[in-house]
């Protein structure tokens, strides 16, 4: 562990601009070597991001703002997000209450998982070429929604569909609630507590999504300390990740409509899934880290 952060009396004294807190920032995460995996990819990008959120400052871009003179309080604000960030290594969206993907912004805190799905990709291009009229009255599940996310940006891309989005969790729940309404979506997405299908009996859906706990126990032993602040059941899929995948495999096909599609991320865990299914074929889908991150079936495919 690097040696603490420079005093703060003499920190707050001779950083006076929004350019030398940015700077101080880089120097300081790079010196403590924080783990880059929620959302950013470079120790400037998230020095930015913090800076800008301490001070209330737009995110879009910081420039018109460098050389601005920071007043006392924002310098201890400023202090305090980066002593979380480097001495407690916290991820920086649970230092700012905010996460974005796809371009909006969603409440996260510890009773969830950061968002960083790689299906919010698949449904930005609308899950093309699988789905030819986006417009239709689509029945879309959720399943593991955690700060429900994908669910509310399901229910974007798709202006006609009703979403359920489900979760285990009551904590992880009340902040899926919270950000259906920030999104003014309550009228289409719902949230339910239920251990995956559980308490869905019934019902069939067009389109399911899901994002379940998938780390193997090995990879969860050598996590970097920020993913330690993430709620461990929302990570850990046991020994090889497939604790909850079987059963989600099992159970998919009587909750898919005819034509249905069930859309299914797995990290690095394709290998443990190989395993666990070699007669099955997925279609594996294109996304910024690869073909093998998540993968589409249909329902005649199981």
């Amino acid at each position: 562990m690097p040696a603490r952060l420079p005093r703060k009396d003499q920190t707050l004294e001779e950083l006076l601009t929004v350019r030398d807190w940015v700077r101080f920032f880089v120097s300081e995460m790079n010196r403590y070597k924080v783990f880059l995996g929620h959302g950013s990819s470079h120790v400037l990008d998230e020095a930015i991001y913090l800076v800008q959120s301490a001070l209330n400052l737009p995110i879009e871009d910081v420039s018109p703002y460098l050389d601005a003179r920071v007043l006392r309080a924002e310098r201890e604000q400023l202090y305090s997000y980066l002593t979380q960030r480097t001495e407690d290594r916290k991820p920086a969206s649970y230092i700012t209450g905010q996460a974005w993907l796809q371009g909006h912004a969603f409440k996260v805190d510890p009773r969830v998982i950061i968002p960083r799905s790689f299906i919010a990709e698949i449904l930005a291009d609308q899950i093309t070429p699988w789905i030819n009229d986006p417009d239709q009255p689509f029945r879309i599940l959720d399943l593991c929604t955690g700060s429900g996310c994908l669910a509310i940006l399901a229910a974007m891309v798709f202006p006609h569909a009703s979403v359920d989005a489900v979760d285990l969790s009551p904590a992880a729940l009340e902040v899926a609630r919270e950000n259906i309404a920030l999104h003014n979506m309550g009228d289409r997405v719902n949230a339910i507590e239920s251990d995956l299908f559980d308490a869905l009996a019934g019902k069939q859906y067009d389109i399911i999504i899901t994002n379940p706990p998938y780390v193997n126990e090995s990879s969860m032993k050598a996590l970097p300390p920020e993913y330690l602040h993430e709620p461990r059941m929302a990570l850990a899929g046991g020994d090889d990740g497939m604790r909850l995948i079987e059963r989600i495999m099992a159970q998919a096909p009587a909750f898919l409509s005819e034509e249905g599609l069930l859309i299914l991320e797995l990290g690095n865990e394709k290998p443990y899934f190989d395993q666990a299914f070699p007669d099955l074929s997925p279609t594996w889908l294109e996304t910024s880290a690869g073909d093998e991150q998540v993968f589409l079936m249909h329902q005649t495919d199981f």
